[in-house]
């Protein structure tokens, strides 16, 4: 199975610190997560951060129950940092979260996800069918999220 990437944009008026700030406190993804996922932090607090920081959470796929582990691989304070899922649903997941300064103020945050589903010609199918389309939903209600908490 090839590896799929997906991107999101979003420019909101807000420091780059200080959204760096949220989106590195791993409390905060569960407020950023749709509720249709039925997402919960399993790590217990306090939550480290920074390089190396490994999560465990629950959710539910299409009423499918998963856990899920990543690893914090890099993390480059105020700018990017990037999760990798170690335990999960894909083959392989690889998020790259970016902040940059836009002219005048405010900041863009970009999210690119490096996914594979693996399960060959099953795998092919299943991601034309669901997979793309739920990363989008979920992504979307990201983008709502945000623009009512830091918009």
């Amino acid at each position: 199975m090839r590896e799929e990437i997906f991107i999101s944009r979003q420019d909101i008026a807000r420091p780059r610190a200080e959204v760096f700030a949220f989106f590195s406190d791993p409390a905060n993804l569960e407020r950023l997560t749709p509720p249709w996922l039925r997402f919960r932090v399993l790590t217990p607090g306090p939550l480290p951060r920074g390089e190396g920081a490994v999560f465990d959470y629950r959710l539910s796929v299409r009423g499918l129950p998963l856990r899920w582990r990543t690893l914090i691989e890099t993390w480059e304070e105020g700018s990017r940092f990037v999760d990798r899922q170690l335990v999960g649903p894909y083959a392989l997941w690889h998020h790259t979260h970016r902040f940059q300064d836009l002219p005048g103020g405010g900041t863009r945050i970009e999210d690119q996800v490096r996914y594979k589903i693996g399960w060959g010609l099953l795998g092919r199918i299943v991601t034309a069918l669901w997979v793309r389309r739920d990363i989008d939903r979920i992504f979307a209600y990201r983008r709502e999220a945000i623009a009512r908490i830091l918009g």
